[in-house]
């Protein structure tokens, strides 16, 4: 008779149900259905000893693996996290929660204003990240590896996309709201930033002049002095395709690295051949990389130009710029220039 995993009812139409049962065959199921119920009684009627039971829970608990072999971490798991310990948090002395969370100092009674307060310290803590990404992929092109630049381009498209969320906090600000905390910035502007001034200066918007508002902040100017002088981005990447045969002019490869980055139709030629062939090659992703980080801080500029004009239109912006005029002008300007341009003639 076959195995039944339901233990379900043979089917009385079934080649064991057409063999006839004899009143031996009878006879011999009453016996066999005896013993069993006298051996079924035996064991009942037998004491259960400790160490029957301890082989029990033995055999329910040691071992227990999953379907891989794996074993069940409940076996050694403790029964409650580590809460005692000698100092502070190991997750405070790795994040520094507390500097975080009192580092914001309010000037004025507005309940807005804290608002503000963080979601600026957020901003500079997502350009501190920016910068370490296009720096190891700036060093990665010098180096040649591209797989590793790829890998901090694309990390950074994802950052730069947190980064651009931060404005939505302020992004509803009425003019009435920004100014009942507004005078409690002083001259203080944007502007100032000295991680955004390195942020920039890896896109190659270099200016000299910019180091000058951190000259009371040694290491920040020392920072920055070192930036304007190093290649940038987007230098690097010209360098590597220069490298690769691409025909870069000399006139880009040995700029002044303390000069804005001007466009060149030399380049642009460069940035067209290579989107005219291998779409899955290896240029053309390093090409798109580099147009999704363009393409991120263009929306930025723009998004900061937005939440400006809703939250103080015209007027002139603190620290003594021009406002919403100067965002105009930096939210026309395109990141990487000729990887725009080169679009039109492939």
């Amino acid at each position: 008779m076959s195995y039944d995993p339901l233990n379900t009812p043979n089917d009385p139409h079934t080649a064991d149900a057409a063999s006839p049962v004899t009143a031996s065959d009878a006879a011999t199921a009453s016996d066999a259905a005896t013993a069993s119920d006298a051996a079924t009684a035996s064991d009942a009627a037998s004491p259960v000893t400790a160490s029957d039971t301890a082989t029990a829970s033995d055999a329910a608990t040691a071992g227990r693996t999953d379907a891989a072999g794996t074993p069940d971490p409940r076996d050694n798991a403790p029964e409650a996290p580590h809460l005692d310990f000698a100092g502070s948090t190991p997750y405070e002395d790795y994040v520094h929660a507390d500097v975080l969370t009192h580092l914001q100092e309010l000037r004025s009674e507005d309940p807005g204003e804290m608002v503000f307060l963080v979601t600026t310290q957020v901003m500079e803590l997502w350009f501190t990240v920016l910068v370490h990404e296009w720096e190891t992929a700036a060093r990665a092109l010098r180096e040649d590896d591209l797989p590793r630049a790829l890998d901090a381009l694309r990390r950074s498209r994802r950052e730069l996309e947190a980064l651009n969320a931060s404005w939505l906090p302020l992004a509803g600000l009425t003019p009435a709201q920004f100014n009942s905390y507004r005078g409690a910035l002083g001259e203080g502007s944007g502007f100032q930033s000295a991680m955004y001034r390195r942020l920039e200066f890896l896109l190659g918007e270099k200016s000299a002049a910019m180091l000058v508002p951190h000259k009371g902040t040694a290491r920040a100017h020392a920072e920055l002095e070192k930036a304007l002088h190093e290649p940038g981005l987007y230098d690097e990447a010209l360098r590597f395709l220069a490298r690769r045969g691409h025909p870069v002019p000399p006139s880009v490869l040995d700029r002044d690295l303390s000069r804005r980055y001007e466009p060149s139709e030399e380049v642009e030629a460069v940035w067209a051949e290579i989107y005219q062939g291998d779409q899955r090659g290896e240029e053309v992703r390093l090409g798109e990389a580099l147009t999704d980080v363009g393409e991120l801080v263009w929306r930025w500029r723009n998004d900061h130009l937005t939440a400006t004009r809703r939250a103080m239109g015209s007027k002139q912006g603190t620290g003594g710029s021009a406002g919403v005029a100067w965002l105009e002008k930096r939210a026309a300007k395109s990141v990487f220039p000729e990887l725009w341009t080169a679009r039109g003639r492939v």
